[in-house]
């Protein structure tokens, strides 16, 4: 527990809860990595076939595409942001949605994780000022952004997404809340 016994420090779940009072950075993080552990938290106990059923025709998304779009958006917004890798992606299709009969949850799992480090790496002893560029070609490409902003996005993009993963969660099993 904290000093206020009333908050805990992690969710029953595993989830550490993000910090309530500290630096801006600190909070950034913690908030970031709620949603990472959000959206672990949607694909628990689920197999390869579960993971594979949308929820809303005529959408075709599904939590296993949740989690291989997740390791391209990580790798895209800090990495490729700021540097660290070109423009490859990590599988084969630039929106990650796109599912193969090979790739099952455990290894695109291991993939989104192996991402969320790399970005670590890449964010390990830089101010949140610091200036990287959005990727791509789109109406944004080339834009410079902070490392601040980039938080900030990734904030949005998980909590937007584990929305969708709600509804997927429910809806393959009756699962809701997290």
């Amino acid at each position: 527990m904290t000093t206020d016994d009333r908050i805990p420090v992690a969710l029953p779940d595993g989830r550490a809860v993000p910090p309530r009072l500290g630096d801006e950075r600190a909070m950034l993080k913690g908030w970031l990595d709620f949603h990472r552990g959000t959206l672990e938290v949607k694909c628990a106990g689920l197999n390869d076939t579960q993971v594979r059923v949308a929820a809303a025709e005529p959408s075709a998304l599904t939590l296993l595409g949740l989690v291989q779009h997740m390791a391209e958006v990580e790798r895209n917004w800090f990495q490729r942001a700021f540097g660290a890798v070109g423009d490859g992606t990590v599988f084969g299709d630039e929106t990650g949605f796109a599912l193969t009969d090979e790739r099952g949850l455990d290894e695109a799992l291991g993939v989104w994780r192996r991402e969320i480090a790399r970005g670590r790496d890449v964010c390990a002893g830089r101010s949140l000022d610091d200036v990287g560029r959005i990727p791509g070609d789109g109406p944004f490409g080339g834009a410079e952004v902070s490392l601040r902003w980039v938080y900030l996005h990734m904030i949005e993009e998980y909590a937007r997404h584990n929305g969708h993963a709600d509804i997927l969660r429910e809806h393959i099993d009756g699962v809701t809340g997290s």
